[in-house]
């Protein structure tokens, strides 16, 4: 143990629970904020079996966003500082919408009939904003944290890109959750949300190289180029298959009503790989890599002792509620 390299290790080991984390968030609290921007074109009688699709999960799936936080906060604290200074603004943004929708969630069902409708749009509001600053954040993360007119322009196209793959995620979701005439909406849904989540990942994928010289280095020379080529190939033969898919779902006796998710999952994953590539060893594209900005080695140590006790925690939450409340919401009793 003695012959380890640990501030080499430590470091790699943060960075990796830090990226696996932000993964997470994004597949899960991905569809239940996908749900609510659903919520502009569904019936007000569709919306009760919609928040009953992820009452029982949502908070569980905002731990890990919060554990995303706390890991770049004590494992990168100089990389902490930068980001959320440089993105000061769009984080505020982003709280303010998570705090809309939590406020809304609870309200809304408590809330006498004729006002749950005010409720329902605020849901709605609050989940759009926290996404769409969620894509802003990455756009402009991608650039280096830069500032400027291209930047914000940018940052807008990944966060419409953001906002249609949430959607698609939701709608997704509910293939599985929902059955009857709700499962079906939600195939159409899915339908058009693929429509809008390609063309905004083609357009990121085309801009991002001449956006940023770091990352064209990376994406058009070899041998990185080789490495990475499998990854578009298969995201776009995924993205063929599920589309494909939605002209065949839902299935006699709501076979693999699952696969949409999974596979917009896989397309996440493919995406994550990608930028992480992309990035490393940055923490701060550009900026500060994974060892500049790392704790003290003592301290790193410390603090894994610590996550490998929460983490653990966290992990078997998630699969004992998501087993727990595993049917079709129509069959959850969620208040």
């Amino acid at each position: 143990m003695s012959s380890l390299d640990w501030p080499v290790i430590l470091p790699l080991i943060f960075a990796g629970l830090m990226g696996l984390s932000i993964l997470i968030y994004v597949v899960l609290d991905g569809f239940d904020l996908g749900i609510g921007i659903l919520f502009a074109t569904a019936d007000d009688h569709e919306k009760d079996t919609m928040i009953a699709a992820i009452g029982p999960f949502w908070d569980a799936n905002e731990t890990w966003l919060v554990l995303a936080v706390g890991l770049l906060l004590v494992a990168f604290p100089m990389a902490h500082g930068t980001i959320l200074t440089a993105l000061y603004i769009p984080v505020f943004i982003l709280l303010f919408g998570l705090i809309l929708r939590g406020v809304a969630f609870d309200f809304r069902a408590k809330v006498p009939v004729h006002r749950k409708a005010r409720w329902n749009r605020i849901f709605f509001a609050g989940s759009l904003i926290a996404s769409l600053a969620q894509g802003y954040m990455l756009g402009v993360y991608v650039l280096g944290l830069d500032t400027g007119l291209a930047a914000f322009t940018f940052g807008a196209l990944v966060a419409a890109c953001l906002a249609a793959s949430y959607a698609a995620m939701g709608a997704a979701w509910l293939i599985y959750k929902t059955e009857g005439e709700l499962q079906e909406k939600a195939v159409r849904w899915l339908r058009s949300a693929l429509v809008f989540t390609a063309l905004g990942m083609v357009a990121v994928s085309l801009a991002t190289p001449f956006a940023s010289p770091r990352i064209f280095e990376r994406w058009f020379v070899l041998p990185d180029m080789i490495y990475l080529a499998p990854l578009p190939i298969l995201s776009a033969v995924l993205f063929i298959w599920l589309w494909w898919q939605t002209f065949h779902l839902p299935k006699e006796g709501d076979r693999h009503a699952i696969l949409p998710f999974l596979t917009l999952a896989a397309i996440f994953t493919l995406g994550f790989v990608g930028l992480a590539y992309s990035f490393y060893p940055y923490v701060v594209p550009d900026k500060l890599t994974i060892w500049q900005a790392a704790s003290a080695t003592e301290s790193l140590a410390i603090i894994l002792a610590g996550t490998l006790v929460v983490l653990p925690v966290i992990i078997g939450y998630s699969f004992y509620a998501y087993r727990v409340f595993g049917g079709k919401a129509s069959d959850l009793t969620y208040d």
